[in-house]
């Protein structure tokens, strides 16, 4: 977080644990359990970069990233 651009640090924004899932569907799977109960901060969509790319704040203040290679 950067603090020059009105960015504070706490619980959920201090660190992230990157998940690269093997498949789209382990990948939603996976969005949906540490989802629910939590905030969603960016849902799992297709990125020019050629991933499934995600984010989402789960109920105990762990964030959790998820970025998936699309088949292609």
């Amino acid at each position: 977080m950067l603090e020059s651009m009105g960015q504070v640090v706490r619980v959920g924004n201090n660190s992230t644990l990157n998940l690269e899932p093997d498949t789209r569907e382990e990948a939603e799977r996976l969005y949906a359990a540490l989802s629910d109960g939590g905030q969603d901060a960016a849902g799992l969509s297709p990125m020019p970069w050629g991933s499934l790319w995600g984010t989402c704040l789960d109920r105990f203040g762990v964030r959790w990233m998820f970025n998936v290679a699309l088949e292609g």
